[in-house]
C-alpha cells in the first residue's frame, strides 16, 4: 500500500495469500500484481534467508512531470532509507536524484525543465 499510495494511476489489481501448511507463513504474500501510474509490477514474500540483498544496481527509474513531484516522491521514499544521489541539477533542462528507500529499493527520480 506504501508505493500505491504515492503514485496517481496506481492500484492494487490481485493479490493471492498462503493458506495453512504451503511454504510460506500463513498470510504471506505469493503473488500479487499492481500498477504504479500505470505500469503494472509483480511481487511475491520469501522467508527463505537468502544470500543476497537488494542493491542500486537495479533501480526504478519515474519521469515526474513537475518539480513538487520530484520533491514530494523525493522527501516520501527517502524517509528511513538512504540518499545516493542528491537532487540536483545534473544539466541545463534536468534535475535527479537517486536513493534506497526503507525497503532497500533503489530509484532514481527525473524532471526534465522545458
Amino acid at each position: 500500500m506504501f508505493y500505491i499510495s504515492l503514485f496517481s494511476n496506481s492500484e492494487i489489481l490481485h493479490i493471492e495469500r498462503y493458506g495453512i501448511g504451503e511454504n510460506e507463513p500463513e498470510g504471506a504474500v505469493k503473488l500479487a500484481r499492481f500498477t504504479l501510474n500505470g505500469f503494472e509490477h509483480m511481487a511475491e514474500d520469501s522467508s527463505l534467508n537468502h544470500k543476497f540483498t537488494f542493491t542500486p544496481a537495479i533501480s526504478l527509474s519515474v519521469d515526474c512531470q513537475t518539480l513538487e513531484e520530484l520533491e514530494t516522491l523525493y522527501k516520501k521514499l527517502s524517509k528511513n532509507g538512504q540518499e545516493l544521489v542528491p537532487i540536483e541539477d545534473y544539466s541545463l533542462n534536468k534535475k535527479f536524484c537517486w536513493l534506497n528507500d526503507k525497503y532497500g529499493i533503489s530509484w532514481q527520480l527525473n524532471f526534465e525543465k522545458e
